[in-house]
């Protein structure tokens, strides 16, 4: 018998958890048909010798909402075995949106999500006005991989109040026309909505997103509605006591965003807390894989004051590796430089400058271990730059901080590895790899997870959480999302600054390495690391999930 493609001898994991075995899949239609000793000839053969072939990973914190419409290949989470991704978390879309607040939509996703408002207005088509219509218009995109999406309460909120949004509460009329609204986009193909009660997160004038201190009574008519159609509900900021009455009362799924605190023994607390919270719901928590926050180096961002400094900023790198190297120019930077702020420095990580970036230093194992005796920070910031060539990236950790705590928090399983913000930050931070990491570090460095449990985390657990049923398992008669990966080689190469997105905006990209084919609904997207050009995503939609 002849299919499409018959992947070969590889290392199955099958994503459900049991025990990885040997053997082939074979591929037709887009569809798995056969798994196991598969019989015939493919018109192409995939050889897995050596390899491990797993279902696509799901990827359920993303904002590419606006890359969507200029990076169709939805790079570089896409390099990273990613062939699902969850856009409109946190509460920010593009959808619903009178014509007329298109660039009130764009400035909160700026302001929130360090997503520049001018490539937003340039690079989307903006030809819709409902969530449906938003939908739509990402199907005529034509996306490398597949998308699937939330309804956003800002932009719902901001749809029903105009400039009432920000500040007052929702009159019972515009609670029910709010829930109607999300009901539509439901179903017509929204996953379910996002809430955003992060306090920090401000619009340029400094007041509050839309939907910051809402009537919890507000999420619960809208919670109903969603969880009335099998959808989910994820909430940022959110205190226990909100997402308790929005799983207790709602029926829908919920998911949120949790962290591991740094001292000794909060990574098991939280984990404690989190699995008696978790008991009696289906509530679901998702964190960052490693430490993060901000990224700076001299390719981009620098985090110091002066007038050198600044003249320094409007350079290219390879002038300000010149002007670094300039005697007089590098006194005047370390004297611009200003003393070291110990605050700071305590949180602070070099990434190195071998092939790939060190994210598990030990909490302690900071850039101050690597300063010689006397050498200021800013003189470390410049000789580290000149032995990198200005690729060398300190990493300050905010968030995760302690990657053994973290450890005993990812042991819960009532949580996902996760947060990558993909699209978002882009100038800020690079956590699309988060998959990779995963895969290198998690599940074959230190071994917290098995093989087949590591790869659940990554696909069948999270198609359940979101309410895919034709993904995230290798079973004939599924979608052929699908990965080969080898796992002794598999790991994240240093992010890097570029400028490719509208109007030449800065971004971090981080490549992979060890994947050597990622298959998007039976058409291979990456081959060794590299695009194939294929454009085999679809846009899900919420009530074609189980079809």
């Amino acid at each position: 018998m002849a299919h499409d493609i018959v992947i070969r001898n590889g290392l199955i994991v099958d994503g459900s958890g049991t025990a990885p075995f040997m053997g082939d899949v074979a591929i037709d239609g887009g569809l798995i048909t056969a798994i196991g000793a598969v019989p015939g000839q493919g018109a192409e053969e995939i050889d897995a010798s050596g390899h491990v072939v797993t279902p696509g990973f799901i990827d359920l914190h993303t904002h590419l909402d606006a890359q969507i419409g200029w990076d169709p290949a939805l790079t570089p989470v896409s390099g990273h075995g990613v062939t699902t991704a969850l856009l409109g978390n946190c509460g920010i879309t593009f959808a619903p949106c009178h014509p007329d607040d298109r660039e009130k939509l764009a400035t909160m996703m700026e302001a929130v999500e360090d997503i520049p408002r001018d490539a937003i207005l340039t690079g989307l088509p903006w030809s819709w006005e409902d969530y449906g219509g938003y939908l739509d218009a990402l199907d005529k995109l034509a996306p490398g991989i597949n998308v699937a999406g939330l309804i956003g309460h800002c932009a719902v909120r901001y749809y029903v109040m105009g400039e009432r949004a920000v500040a007052e509460q929702a009159s019972e009329d515009e609670i029910q026309r709010m829930s109607a609204i999300v009901a539509e986009a439901v179903e017509r193909g929204a996953f379910g909505f996002s809430t955003n009660r992060y306090e920090p997160h401000k619009l340029p004038d400094g007041r509050s997103i839309p939907g910051t201190f809402a009537d919890v009574g507000e999420l619960l008519a809208v919670g109903r509605e969603v969880g009335g159609r099998g959808g989910v509900m994820q909430a940022v900021g959110a205190t226990a006591e909100v997402l308790e009455s929005l799983a207790d009362t709602t029926g829908s799924r919920v998911l949120f965003s949790f962290g591991a605190g740094d001292g000794a023994g909060h990574g098991k607390a939280a984990a404690d807390w989190l699995n008696t919270f978790c008991a009696t719901r289906d509530v679901t928590a998702i964190t960052q894989v490693r430490g993060s926050g901000f990224m700076f180096g001299l390719q981009s961002i620098l985090p110091f004051r002066g007038e050198t400094w600044s003249k320094l900023r409007r350079m290219r790198l390879s002038d300000r590796l010149v002007a670094i190297a300039d005697p007089a120019t590098h006194a005047l930077l370390v004297t611009e430089g200003g003393p070291d702020r110990p605050e700071f420095l305590t949180d602070l990580y070099y990434l190195g400058s071998g092939e790939s970036p060190d994210y598990a230093a030990p909490r302690g194992d900071t850039v101050q271990a690597l300063a010689r005796p006397g050498e200021s920070f800013v003189e470390l910031f410049l000789r580290l730059a000149l032995e990198s060539q200005g690729r060398g990236l300190f990493n300050l950790r905010m968030f995760n901080k302690n990657i053994d705590e973290l450890a005993d928090l990812l042991a819960s399983p009532n949580i996902f590895p996760s947060l990558g913000d993909a699209g978002a930050h882009v100038s800020q931070i690079m956590d699309a790899g988060w998959s990779t990491f995963v895969l290198s570090y998690w599940i074959r460095d230190r071994g917290l997870y098995s093989l087949e449990e590591g790869i659940r985390r990554l696909t069948a657990g999270p198609a359940r959480v979101l309410g895919l049923s034709d993904r995230g398992l290798l079973v004939a008669g599924k979608r052929a999302d699908i990965n080969v990966i080898d796992m002794a080689a598999v790991n994240s190469l240093q992010p890097r600054l570029v400028h490719d997105f509208p109007g030449k905006a800065p971004r971090y990209i981080q490549a992979a390495r060890g994947y050597k084919a990622t298959l998007v609904n039976g058409v291979v997207n990456m081959r060794d690391g590299l695009h194939t050009g294929a454009r085999a995503g679809m846009v899900l939609r919420h009530q074609q999930a189980s079809a």
